[in-house]
């Protein structure tokens, strides 16, 4: 607003000289080359002189009403001024404090509101001006406007904020708690077929949905409706990578996943998967990219999950087979992390298993054994260890070969497959006597885990190769596979697995151990002595950060050994009685009570135990 009655007065009177040698300085320019132009000194004055004109005239006489067409005209000038030279127009503008003007003209007539409205959004493409605009308060003046129902105006005032809290965290969660996000899902419901605006609107919530702040207002909207909808619709690669980015950084909120998948999201997806797996153009290939993240994403959440499964009925289980069937890599990973996701529901398992699906992820598993894709093969060992939680899926898994059928990947260098791999066979014999009693005597499976138990380029392989040697025996209880693992070299692993700084690997071992020596202790002693076993039963039992359960179990195993004399007579040299005298005083009355069992059988006679 002015600051005197004077000045606007003389303004007003001034407008039409201002403009008119304005204009005669364009016009003189515009015959010219610019670039002739911005090298003559002459013509760089006029240039700039009618820019000053321009500018004088939108902060002198801007609130004038009645002047609606020759602020146009310097609101023009202004534009193509901006086309020619952004950096030093925008400067002369911030310069001139005109941009108060252009604030003041968002609030007149339609006409002029529109027109400052795209100089601003022209000026906030210059970085240094942002603050500017910050700074003479124009945010709070162009928010209330995303309520107007005049397209253009929202267009430019969109791309104006936009552009201005770019990369801002501070004023982009100010705009959503001025209510910006229902403004902009509106847009969106109101104008659908409005190209232009909607795409200003989809790069807006792309820069706003990273906020929790935001997603917490999207989630008491319609947005999923409106995404899905434009989804559906596009076919222009540009606007489905934008739209699919909106998507998954909402699709990081469980409740916007469970609305999208509600709102049709799966059908949309898949099409686009459909429409362009045979593609090999690179931006179809990122859109692809992006649609196979974003329904691996949707699987994350719980309640979308089953949505999206629907007793196996839902469109992305009915595409699994298809996409794990596939030539694509990209299709074979997203169906095999689907499954996997699926799975992590005992009844989907029962269900999927029943319906064939295990064949299908392990004839995926052949095709990538001799140097396939890390990443598909990870994924569908996940998946398979996942089918196999359920006692039922089990024992159907093994009827069918499973077990066989996945050694294949033994031949495998690469660590996360093998690490899968270990965890999948682990999970397969849990409980099933007859499955790990013939995996336990399979000479090519118990080198292979032998040598990787001596890995020490993967801690996660070895501890997992050392878990499934203590499966074997403890879900067995079979004296040939106790044999067997002996022959393969396979007891100093389990003994050092006792002393693990992991508890529940130690407890697996122990009782592993325990069983081992319950069944053929006389053939096992030598290698209980070379690995020093009473040692290290020794020292876990010596530690105070060894917990009560393991203690139990290291006691439990000292009990079972003691029935050989060589290796009693260790225990004795190594003044076992007392530790466990020690222990009797234990604070666990499992472990005081083991431990004085423990001790008496070692304060009897040598005669009266076994050789």
């Amino acid at each position: 607003m002015c600051s005197r009655n004077g000045d606007h007065h003389m303004a007003k009177h001034m407008v039409p000289n201002y403009l008119s040698f304005a204009q005669a300085c364009h016009d003189l320019a515009k015959g010219l080359d610019l670039v002739t132009c911005l090298n003559n000194q002459v013509f760089l004055w006029v240039w700039v002189k009618s820019l000053h004109l321009h500018l004088e005239h939108l902060r002198l006489g801007g609130e004038d009403t009645e002047d609606e067409g020759e602020i146009l005209k310097s609101l023009n000038g202004v534009l193509q001024a901006l086309a020619e030279d952004k950096h030093r127009t925008a400067t002369l503008l911030a310069e001139g404090k005109v941009l108060p003007a252009l604030g003041r003209l968002l609030r007149s007539t339609p006409a002029c509101a529109v027109k400052a409205a795209q100089v601003l959004s022209e000026v906030a493409k210059n970085e240094e001006m942002k603050a500017a605009c910050i700074s003479a308060g124009l945010i709070p003046i162009m928010v209330p406007l995303l309520e107007s129902t005049n397209q253009e105006l929202l267009f430019h005032v969109g791309r104006a904020i936009g552009r201005i809290c770019y990369d801002n965290n501070d004023l982009q969660e100010q705009l959503v708690v001025a209510g910006v996000i229902t403004a902009l899902v509106r847009i969106l419901s109101d104008y659908p077929d409005n190209e232009a605006l909607v795409r200003v609107n989809l790069l807006a919530l792309s820069n706003l949905a990273d906020l929790e702040t935001a997603k917490e207002a999207l989630s008491k909207t319609k947005i999923a409706e409106q995404l899905v909808h434009q989804l559906r619709k596009v076919n222009h690669h540009e606007k489905v990578e934008i739209i699919l980015e909106v998507l998954q950084t909402l699709a990081e909120n469980d409740a916007l996943k469970l609305q999208l998948a509600e709102a049709g999201i799966q059908d949309a997806v898949t099409e686009i998967l459909s429409r362009l797996q045979d593609s090999s153009k690179p931006e179809d290939m990122c859109s692809l990219k992006a649609a196979s993240d974003l329904i691996v994403s949707l699987l994350l959440g719980d309640e979308s999950m089953q949505q999206l499964f629907a007793e196996g009925h839902g469109v992305i289980y009915q595409s699994v087979g298809t996409w794990l069937a596939s030539k694509h890599t990209q299709l074979q990973l997203t169906g095999a992390l689907a499954i996997a996701n699926f799975a992590r529901n005992d009844s989907n398992c029962v269900r999927m298993v029943q319906l064939g699906v295990v064949h299908q992820l392990l004839d995926l598993l052949e095709q990538h054994v001799e140097s396939g894709d890390v990443s598909v093969q990870h994924a569908a060992l996940s998946a398979l260890r996942n089918l196999a939680i359920p006692v039922a899926n089990k024992i159907q898994m093994l009827e069918e070969g499973v077990g066989k059928r996945i050694q294949m990947l033994l031949r495998s260098e690469m660590p996360p497959v093998q690490f899968k791999l270990l965890g999948t066979l682990r999970m397969l014999i849990d409980g099933q006597a007859e499955a790990a009693e013939e995996l336990g005597q399979d000479p090519t499976l118990l080198n292979r885990l032998v040598q990787w138990c001596g890995s020490k380029d993967h801690a996660g392989v070895c501890g997992e190769a050392n878990r499934l040697l203590a499966s074997l025996l403890r879900h067995s209880r079979s004296p040939e596979v106790v044999q067997a693992i002996q022959e393969a070299q396979g007891v100093k692993h389990l003994v050092s697995m006792a002393t693990s700084e992991h508890v529940i690997m130690q407890n697996e071992a122990l009782i592993a151990l325990a069983i081992a020596s319950a069944i053929s202790l006389e053939n096992l002693k030598e290698a209980f002595k070379e690995a020093a076993l009473v040692q290290n039963i020794h020292q876990l039992l010596q530690e105070e950060s060894a917990g009560p359960e393991v203690k139990y179990n290291a006691i439990g195993l000292l009990c079972s050994i003691l029935n050989s004399a060589e290796l009693r007579r260790e225990a004795e040299e190594d003044q076992m009685t007392r530790t466990l005298e020690t222990l009797c005083g234990h604070s666990n009355g499992n472990v005081a009570k083991q431990a004085l069992m423990v001790l008496q059988i070692l304060n009897e006679e040598p005669g009266l135990l076994g050789p």
